[in-house]
């Protein structure tokens, strides 16, 4: 299995309420890494961040269906799995293709453990694609960082929580986005992150970074800051990356 753990992956844009397809990002050599391990007419599997949210799971879905192709990413055909469908993961090793959606992350940890994706996964050999929420929820041990409001505040909240067990990395997408963030009345990162970060080290990735793993390497591309014992520090520049193994 060959995984990519990204932030973001292009394929899309949106104007006047309207997304349109385009072409993978080309950052930090995404596309063109993804060209080198692709098979021909793929099949794809994604699976949803919300198994509830239909609309805009088949939305993803019908984007893929012609962004990839753009892409120079040829496909025979795509799915998603989501409430409609989660026997889909029964039959994961037919697929050549399996991406991890973004979305919520606590939402789609709770449908990935009902689906039992992490025991599915052992059977699958192609290439994984993470995308933000589903980076994250490919840890090992998932830094459920608070999103939405009352999260930090809220006792009940796991901020840790069982993934995938892909990678020991807990990943942080759209830091470029996201690190000025007030929350609860909390600078996101400042008041909440860094603390939660003692004795533990997160990843914040900007849009464009990624980590490939590719048996025992990993690798990581573009941008990228190492969150550990309450400080920052930049590991990796845009354009750079760096064998974290």
């Amino acid at each position: 299995m060959i995984v990519y753990l990204t932030s973001h992956i292009g394929g899309s844009y949106k104007k006047d309420g309207t997304r349109t397809p385009t072409q993978l990002s080309t950052e930090n050599g995404l596309l063109d890494n993804l060209q080198k391990h692709w098979k021909d007419n793929s099949n794809i599997l994604i699976i949803s961040s919300d198994a509830d949210d239909v609309e805009r799971n088949d939305s993803i879905m019908n984007i893929f269906a012609v962004s990839f192709p753009m892409s120079g990413l040829s496909i025979s055909q795509i799915h998603i799995c989501d409430k409609r469908n989660e026997g889909l993961v029964d039959n994961i090793a037919d697929y050549d293709v399996l991406i991890l959606a973004g979305g919520h992350v606590p939402t789609q940890n709770k449908f990935f453990k009902k689906i039992c994706l992490k025991e599915h996964i052992n059977d699958f050999d192609g290439i994984l694609i993470g995308i933000s929420a589903g980076t994250m929820n490919s840890a090992e041990v998932v830094y459920a960082q608070p999103e939405l409001e009352g999260e930090s505040i809220d006792q009940k909240y796991e901020r840790f929580l069982s993934g995938l067990g892909i990678t020991e990395l807990m990943i942080l997408p759209h830091y470029q986005d996201i690190k000025d963030d007030i929350l609860d009345g909390q600078r996101l990162f400042e008041e909440i992150t860094y603390p939660d970060s003692y004795g533990r080290e997160f990843y914040a990735l900007e849009d464009g970074s990624y980590f490939m793993i590719e048996g025992k390497a990993t690798t990581l591309f573009g941008a990228a800051y190492l969150i550990k014992d309450g400080a920052i520090k930049q590991i990796c520049e845009k354009d750079k990356s760096i064998c974290m193994t």
